[in-house]
Parts: structure tokens; C-alpha cells; sequence
């Protein structure tokens, strides 16, 4: 009989071995089932085989069928575990893309951040040295505004048409003073005999100076229009009377285009005089080749004289070379638009009568300029 335990190689029960017996046994009845003694035990072994063989096949199916279930198993198992390996290697992958795109965004915002910081540094630096040079020049305006405001109280409270300041006059001293005048002089019988005229515009008598001037009712009624609403217009009667007869003849010089420039500079306040080194430098010669005069030619008359001063118009590097006789005519109608703006801006205190004789006063040197007569210079 199979005992239940498996053959260590097969996993089979080992075969049953015959009992010896004696022959004395042999003729007792056994029962059934028991075993009788034959020779080598044939006859049990060819009884039990078949059963023994089908447990042996169905042991062994099983086994393979463990085997095989385990090998699927594990074969699944490790498809499995490829198959996360595989989606970590992905994702590793794409991580990995992730951050050198991450590393790549990062240096070019670096960069560009640092770009950003050099231009605007760069910007802050342009803007600094800007503000600085506008500073500059608008101290050096505050400066020659504050002299022209120190010069323009001094001329108003010291000199007046009615009480001159002969220190700044000198041309005001008398004959013994000043010495010999040359010119036409008006002998005193005539000045004396000079009486009050009524002024029908200002609605009150105007009296001559004790030089023997006497005020022009016309002139004195438009400029006293003028004063009323002071205005750069040249519309207005008495600046257009101005423009046509004193200014215009004094800034009408050969070179016309010039000329041009040179009024609106004028008008617009810009033109600069400069004076005339004695050296001339290399580049003032190179300016005077391209067309722009020089020491030895004016400019805008085209005269052959000796230029100590030059023009700069507006904001221009280019200057012209003018000679004294034309830097008077254009000084003298600088000055008359000078004080027009200054009564226009309410920094003249004074009646109408000592404002007119001062605008006229200008007029009168503007047009001497034009005949030529201008001060000499040291």
C-alpha cells in the first residue's frame, strides 16, 4: 500500500516489500486482503501499479500546472514591474526636459534682466548729464537775468529822459566838460522860445526837456495805445510804425538771407555776440571757408574790415563774423527790444512820458547806427 510520502526524485511512494513466511502459514486461510507470501511480491505490485501510476501523473500534472500559474505569475509580474520601470523612465525623461527648459528660461530672463539694468542705468546716466547741463544753463540765465534786472533798476532809477544820469551819459555833459562836439548844434535862443503843446490823446501838456525836444502827439497817442496792452505784435501801430522805420533799415544788410535770419533771431530773442579771439584757431578757419566770413570780412555787409565780434544764431554752432559797424546796428536794435519787453513784462515803473522819450531814445540810436555812427572801440 502507498503510504502517502512522496519519492524524494519522483515524489512516488516507494513499493511494499514481501514478508517472508513459513510454509506451515501457507496453508491458513487468510483474509481477504491479506497478503500472501509469493515470490518477490509480483503479485501485490501488479495490483497497485496502475493507481500509483495515476496519482505519480496527476501529482506530476499539478505540478506543472503550479509551475506554469507561478511562471505566469511572475512573468505578469515582471511585465508589471517593465512597464512602471518603463513609465518612470518617461517620466524621468520628461522631467529631466522639464528642467533644462526651466534652466534655459531662467538664463535668458537672467540675461535679459541684467540688459534691462545696464539700459536703464545707462538711461539714468544720459538724463543725469542732461539735467545737469540744463541746470547749468538755466544758472547762467538766472545770472544774466538777474544783471540785466540790477542794470535796468539802476537805469530807471538813475536816468530818466527828465533827469538824466550824466555819469552814464557822457554825451549829456556840457561842452566845457565834455569837450568839442562836432555835428550841428541848436542855439539856445531857438530852444528857449519853445512853449507847452497840448496833447490831445493823453489829455494833458507834455513840455519839452531843456534840451529843446518836443514830444510827436501822433507817436506819443499810439505809443501810449501800446502801453496800454504791451505786445510784440507788429500789427499794432506803433511797433509796426517801429518795425518799418527804424528796425527793418537797420537790419537790411547786403547778405538779405542773412539778414533774415539774424531779425528773427532778434525778435525771438536768441541771437548771442560773441567776442573774437586773437588767435583764430584751425576750425574758425575751416568755418570761414564754408561761407561764414571772417576776421578780415563782414559777414553781412561783406565789407572788407576788421571783425572783433561774431554771431551765433539760436541754438547753432555755425558764427558769422560781423565788423563793429554793423555789431552797432544790430546792438542798438537789440536794445530798443530789450526795453519793450521789459515794459511788457511790468518791470518799468515810470509814467508814459519818461518811457516815451527812453523808447525814443533807441529809436534815435538805432538810426544813427544805420547812417553809420557808432562808438568807437578800446
Amino acid at each position: 500500500m502507498w503510504s502517502g510520502q512522496p519519492h524524494p526524485d519522483e515524489g512516488c511512494p516507494p513499493p511494499l516489500e514481501a514478508v517472508p513466511v513459513s510454509w506451515k502459514s501457507q496453508s491458513r486461510r487468510e483474509p481477504p486482503g491479506a497478503l500472501v507470501g509469493t515470490p518477490a511480491g509480483e503479485g501485490a505490485h501488479g495490483e497497485e501499479d496502475p493507481a500509483a501510476q495515476l496519482d505519480v501523473s496527476r501529482l506530476r500534472s499539478s505540478s506543472m500546472e503550479i509551475r506554469e500559474k507561478g511562471s505566469e505569475f511572475l512573468k505578469e509580474e515582471l511585465h508589471k514591474a517593465q512597464k512602471e520601470l518603463k513609465l518612470k523612465d518617461e517620466e524621468c525623461e520628461r522631467l529631466s526636459r522639464v528642467r533644462e527648459q526651466l534652466e534655459r528660461e531662467l538664463e535668458e530672463l537672467t540675461a535679459s534682466l541684467f540688459e534691462e539694468a545696464h539700459k536703464m542705468v545707462r538711461e539714468a546716466n544720459t538724463k543725469q548729464a542732461a539735467s545737469e547741463k540744463q541746470l547749468k544753463e538755466a544758472r547762467g540765465k538766472i545770472d544774466m537775468l538777474q544783471a540785466e534786472v540790477t542794470a535796468l533798476k539802476t537805469l530807471v532809477i538813475t536816468s530818466t529822459p527828465a533827469s538824466p544820469n550824466r555819469e552814464l551819459h557822457p554825451q549829456l555833459l556840457s561842452p566845457t566838460k565834455a569837450g568839442p562836439r562836432k555835428g550841428h548844434l541848436r542855439h539856445k535862443s531857438t530852444s528857449s522860445a519853445l512853449c507847452p503843446i497840448a496833447c490831445p490823446a493823453a489829455g494833458h501838456i507834455l513840455t519839452p526837456d531843456k534840451e529843446g525836444k518836443e514830444v510827436d502827439t501822433t507817436l506819443f497817442a499810439e505809443f501810449q495805445a501800446w502801453r496800454e496792452s504791451p505786445t510784440l505784435d507788429k500789427d499794432s501801430p506803433f511797433l509796426g510804425r517801429v518795425y518799418r522805420e527804424d528796425v527793418g533799415p537797420c537790419l537790411d544788410f547786403t547778405a538779405q538771407e542773412l539778414s533774415a535770419l539774424v531779425r528773427a533771431a532778434v525778435e525771438d530773442n536768441t541771437l548771442t555776440i560773441e567776442p573774437v579771439a586773437s588767435h583764430t584757431p584751425p576750425t574758425v578757419k575751416a568755418a570761414a571757408a564754408a561761407g561764414y566770413g571772417s576776421t578780415n570780412t563782414c559777414a553781412l555787409s561783406g565789407l572788407a574790415r576788421a571783425c572783433r565780434h561774431r554771431i551765433r544764431l539760436g541754438d547753432s554752432e555755425s558764427h558769422y563774423y560781423i565788423s563793429p559797424s554793423s555789431r552797432a546796428r544790430i546792438t542798438a536794435v537789440c536794445n530798443f527790444f530789450t526795453y519793450i519787453r521789459y515794459i511788457q513784462q511790468g518791470l518799468v515803473r515810470q509814467d508814459a512820458e519818461p518811457m516815451f522819450w527812453e523808447v525814443t531814445r533807441l529809436r534815435k540810436e538805432m538810426s544813427l547806427a544805420k547812417l553809420g555812427f557808432f562808438p568807437q572801440e578800446a
